[in-house]
């Protein structure tokens, strides 16, 4: 079967291919197209269609658009109701509608060949709990979605069993865990749909004094739904113009949502096992990339294992609704990793350099000449392999710098033209994390929040956050080889098994994915060296 996914309707446009169940690609089109997150939400950008990434995952698969077997759609118009049934208030949200009828007709045109008779609308929470479990190492598991919004819910409780979900719960909106904290990001300044995971952030420099009020619009329901709606934000914190400064009051804020947040989730897990029983859970959903909240779930939970899709946000529905449909014939394979984007070989990473007319140089070992900058104190550009799917940077697309220094958190914030009060994640080799890091390991994918130790503290300060955690990725050697032997060289010279990893990218622009993003980022940003592929560009020579 070879069947390729698109995520199109609300945000994060993707694709994925999926062939006798193995997962193949999987991409996001801001990648291609460099517009933060493809597009904004809005009904009249619903027509819109990743054009750009559905070709190159086709292209990856060598396939042909009439060669596929299905097109999996991540939502289904047939289950929705008027926004005005469903309590939102979204006056053109008909005109989204008639966008995802329309579809096959769409795709027909952008991919031509493609019989648009073979498009399939899958539901989306459906596709978003099919990229959960089935990608999982826990395929036979209870899985968790929670996002903004479906057709007609924003939430899915059920269990995979020889890979068929049965579904045991569904929130129906307007209730939205999701909405309820995009409509914080709005009233804290920060752009909704997008910079949710700044509130979180900003959550650990305040209180939680604001809980109780809050507890009586959003709560846990007992029957595995739950309320939230209904929040006067005015009334407890003013709201924060973009750009003006914060206050301890929106902190506070910020902290008793993430706090409310984090109780209805775990008693939404507790309720989810006493339903299905089992030692594994798998999430989805843009919820499901709080990673304090997983924290706690892992913590508090009562499942043995916690699985979070690296891609949990709406560009998964793409690979989900893939492997929903691969099911039907094929028994879907867990994702193989999460690099899953565009790749290069030597010889066209070297031709792109050429081309470029910057002086580079071939050391004997990439790994080692950057593991020297870093403990040089140099910031170090790391394009390797192919591109992650989903919003973390884990090795591949990457900035890079000496967590030994407390003062590179602010420098990476200014090389980054971020807000000061975000962290920044350290990469540790798998081995060594239970030396400094508590919490759910291994973490590859840096969807959970770890305590720092103690005595750990002091020696890497540039990656532990005010609430003295870090948000880790833990390297696995027999996964990526080069990363592994890179923090090794890195720890041979300073004592120290960490490196500070932050996406390579700039405020407001899509992670870096071909060789000219790199170089343009390379050359607009105060970084020393770009180590792409098994070339190094330094800053000195490119530049001097």
């Amino acid at each position: 079967m070879h069947i390729l996914g698109i995520n199109a309707l609300f945000h994060d446009p993707a694709a994925a291919v999926v062939v006798d169940g193995r997962t193949v690609a999987a991409t996001e089109e801001e990648r291609f197209s460099r517009r933060k997150h493809g597009k904004r939400p809005l009904p009249f950008s619903a027509w819109e269609l990743p054009e750009l990434s559905a070709r190159w995952c086709l292209r990856q698969a060598g396939l042909r658009p009439e060669e596929l077997d299905a097109v999996a759609y991540s939502f289904d118009p047939e289950l929705a109701r008027p926004a005005r049934d469903l309590g939102l208030d979204d006056p053109w949200d008909p005109l989204r509608l008639e966008y995802a009828r329309r579809a096959p007709g769409f795709l027909a045109e952008a991919l031509p060949g493609l019989d648009p008779d073979r498009v399939v609308f899958v539901p989306h929470h459906v596709a978003h709990a099919a990229s959960a479990a089935p990608a999982s190492p826990y395929p036979d598991s209870a899985v968790l979605v929670l996002d903004g919004r479906g057709e007609a819910a924003s939430h899915l409780a059920g269990r995979y069993r020889d890979g068929k979900l049965d579904t045991l719960a569904a929130q129906a909106l307007p209730d939205s865990l999701g909405l309820v904290y995009e409509d914080l990001t709005e009233h804290l300044g920060f752009l909704r749909s997008s910079d949710e995971y700044k509130v979180m952030a900003l959550a650990s420099y305040g209180t939680p004094r604001f809980l109780p009020r809050l507890r009586e619009h959003v709560h846990a329901t007992g029957d595995g739904g739950f309320r939230a709606r209904g929040v006067d934000w005015s009334v407890l914190a003013p709201p924060r113009a973009p750009g003006e400064p914060w206050t301890r009051d929106h902190a506070d804020l910020a902290a008793s949502t993430q706090a409310v947040l984090e109780e209805v989730l775990l008693e939404l897990v507790h309720w989810l096992h006493g339903e299905a029983g089992g030692e594994a859970l798998a999430m989805a959903g843009g919820v499901a990339l709080n990673c304090v909240a997983n924290s706690k779930i892992a913590a508090r939970g009562p499942y043995r294992h916690v699985w979070v899709q690296p891609a949990a946000g709406d560009a998964g529905t793409a690979l989900g609704g893939a492997l929903h449909l691969a099911a039907n014939e094929d028994v879907p394979r867990p994702m193989p990793t999460a690099a899953l984007g565009r790749g290069w070989s030597d010889e066209e990473l070297r031709a792109w350099l050429d081309r470029a007319a910057v002086p580079y140089e071939r050391p004997d070992d990439i790994a080692e000449a950057v593991a020297e900058e870093l403990a040089r104190d140099g910031i170090v550009a790391w394009f390797q392999g192919r591109s992650e799917y989903g919003p973390r940077a884990l090795g591949h697309r990457s900035l890079l710098a000496h967590p030994g220094r407390a003062e590179n958190l602010e420098r990476l914030n200014h090389v980054k033209g971020r807000e000061e009060f975000r962290p920044v994640a350290p990469m540790v080799r798998a081995e060594r994390a239970g030396e400094l890091f508590t919490g759910p390991l291994p973490s590859p994918y840096m969807l959970f929040v770890h305590d720092v130790a103690a005595e750990w503290r002091d020696r890497v300060p540039a990656v532990v956050h005010v609430d003295g955690t870090a948000r880790i990725q833990t390297v696995d050697e027999r996964d990526e080889p080069l990363v592994a032997r890179m923090l090794a060289a890195f720890e041979r010279r300073t004592g120290l098994p960490v490196v500070v990893n932050t996406s390579l990218n700039t405020a407001g622009r899509p992670m870096v994915d071909d060789p000219r993003d790199a170089l343009e980022c390379f050359g607009s940003a105060p970084v020393d060296l770009l180590a792409v592929g098994p070339y190094a560009v330094r800053r000195g020579r490119a530049f001097g």
